[in-house]
Formats: C-alpha cells, sequence, structure tokens
C-alpha cells in the first residue's frame, strides 16, 4: 500500500469552534440603589460636588426641611404654628404646610404609635388613641395629672360656655361665691381676665386661655361637648340605673280591696286599764306593817 504523505497544507482546518479558547469575564448587571440606600451623608456630598441631578437634590432638600420640621415640633413645649416654622427656617409657610401634611400622613400608619396633631391652632406630637389605656398606666408613675375640684370644674365649664363672664354671673349661674375658685383657676392658668364689662361697677370679665384647650386636647372651643350631647350621656346615664331601682308600689285600682286596719281595743278592756290606773298605789306604812297616822280633822268653821 502506498503510504499517504500529509503536508502541511493539505491538512484540514480545524474548526474554531473547537478550539478551547478562555472564556471572557461577563460584566454584572448595573446596580441601582434607591435613595433610601444611600446615606444621607453621600447625598449631601455629591449636591455640594456638583454630581447630583437637580431632581435628587430637590428630594435631598426635602428631606432633610421634613426632618428638620419634625424635630421642631417634637421639641416643642407647646403646640407649634406653620407661622412659627417658617419663620425660624425662612421657608414659605405653603411649603411649611405641605410638609406638615406629608408628616401627619406618615405617622398615622397602623405602625407608629404617636401622631401629629393639630392642637390650638399649632401641632404637636401625642400618643395615640388605641395606645392611652397603656400611657396612662405608666405616666401615673411619673407625674400627678391636673386635679381640680368639684366647684373648680363647674366654675370652669360657666366660664368655658359662657365667656367672656364676669364673676358675678358665675355666682348667678351656681348659686355660691367662687372668688377662691377663680383665683385657683387663674394660678393654673386655665382662665384669664379679658377686660372689664360696662356696667355699673365695671366687673372683670373672664375667658379660658390657650393653656385650658392644651390641658382637655381641643383644637378651639367649636370641640366642646354641646349641650345636647350632654343630655344625651345623662338619659343613657338614666336608662342604665332604672333596671337596679326598686320598683315602687301602684296605687290601688278602683273598687279594690283595701286592707284592714288593725282591731280597735275592745272597750271593757279600756275599762279595766283605767280603774288599774285610778287606784292609789299601796302605802308605804302598811307595806312595812305599821298602823296609818289617823286623817287630821278639818278645821271647824
Amino acid at each position: 500500500m502506498e503510504e499517504l504523505e500529509i503536508t502541511g497544507d493539505d491538512s484540514p482546518e480545524q474548526d474554531p469552534r473547537n478550539e478551547s479558547a478562555p472564556a471572557e469575564p461577563e460584566e454584572a448587571p448595573p446596580q441601582v440603589l434607591a435613595m433610601e440606600d444611600v446615606p444621607a451623608q453621600e447625598l449631601l456630598a455629591l449636591e455640594d460636588a456638583g454630581g447630583g441631578s437637580p431632581a435628587t437634590a430637590e428630594a435631598v432638600e426635602d428631606a432633610r426641611l421634613k426632618a428638620v420640621i419634625e424635630a421642631l415640633v417634637y421639641v416643642a413645649e407647646d403646640p407649634i404654628t406653620v407661622a412659627q416654622v417658617a419663620a425660624s427656617l425662612g421657608q414659605p409657610a405653603e411649603r411649611i404646610g405641605s410638609m406638615l401634611g406629608e408628616l401627619i400622613a406618615e405617622y398615622d400608619q397602623p405602625g407608629r404609635g404617636i401622631q401629629i396633631r393639630e392642637v390650638a391652632g399649632g401641632y404637636r406630637m401625642a400618643t395615640k388613641a388605641e395606645h392611652h389605656d397603656a400611657v396612662r398606666a405608666f405616666v401615673k408613675s411619673l407625674k400627678p395629672p391636673l386635679k381640680l375640684s368639684l366647684p373648680a370644674l363647674e366654675t370652669l365649664a360657666v366660664i368655658a360656655y359662657k365667656q367672656p363672664v364676669t364673676a358675678p354671673e358665675v355666682k348667678e349661674i351656681r348659686g355660691v361665691q367662687g372668688t377662691g375658685v377663680l383665683s385657683t383657676l387663674l394660678d393654673r392658668k386655665l382662665i384669664a381676665e379679658a377686660g372689664r364689662k360696662n356696667v355699673i361697677g365695671k366687673p372683670i370679665l373672664y375667658k379660658t386661655t390657650k393653656e385650658f384647650l392644651i390641658q382637655f386636647g381641643l383644637k378651639d372651643l367649636s370641640e366642646l361637648p354641646t349641650l345636647k350631647e350632654f343630655e344625651e350621656i345623662r338619659r343613657m346615664a338614666m336608662a342604665d340605673s332604672e333596671p337596679g331601682e326598686q320598683p315602687q308600689a301602684e296605687p290601688p285600682a278602683d273598687g279594690a280591696e283595701q286592707p284592714e286596719a288593725a282591731a280597735e281595743p275592745a272597750p271593757e278592756q279600756d275599762e279595766a286599764q283605767a280603774e288599774a290606773a285610778a287606784e292609789p298605789a299601796p302605802i308605804e306604812a302598811e307595806a312595812s306593817g305599821q298602823e296609818p297616822a289617823p286623817p287630821t280633822p278639818a278645821p271647824e268653821g
């Protein structure tokens, strides 16, 4: 057999698909970061370096402003108004009001234990109503609640519903003198003087204060319970107390037999009791066995 000589020119071409070439590394997909994942310091650095987009810079500024407003509402002892925040931060009142609305919506989420409420024309943080029992039990051990006597509560209620009102008018409604009670309410800053009434003597007028709204958690005086609500509460209280009351005896109907009166004692018993009472008591001399002394004769003529 003839041997075939295979030269390099006549060798079959190798399939490039069969060559084991080193695999090139695959590029990782670009990582997308949300605004919440980026630290605030880095965002501020990007903003200062000019590397952030206008939309990003605006979002950062809104988040910072909202955080500052939240801090102001938290540290304020009294309810803080939109005008106070706007003047403090040098921002328009419309923008501050919008930010406060967003904060209120965020704190109204079920996972939050506190909320931002509008009280007395301002805003303050307060616990939610569903947590009041637990919070009240804790606070009682820390700070005694505001206590007012019944006369003080009555006087405060009269002033709240009739304001501005004078001390004689309060006395006429309550029926008692209340000078000392008014002094107590003035000391606790629940009421204040509101001028003088233009009548003889010019008595001082009294009104409730902002502290009154804060202590009772009222937005304004329109949230006071109405007389109709008080009547409904009184009616419900009376309805609850009726089942426990003893039923009163009803008067007998016409024609019903009346119960017989107690039998009168017989006349014979009355006579015997009268004779026994008329008999004289036994003389001590008879009891001792001595003869009684003869009666003294009456003097003649």
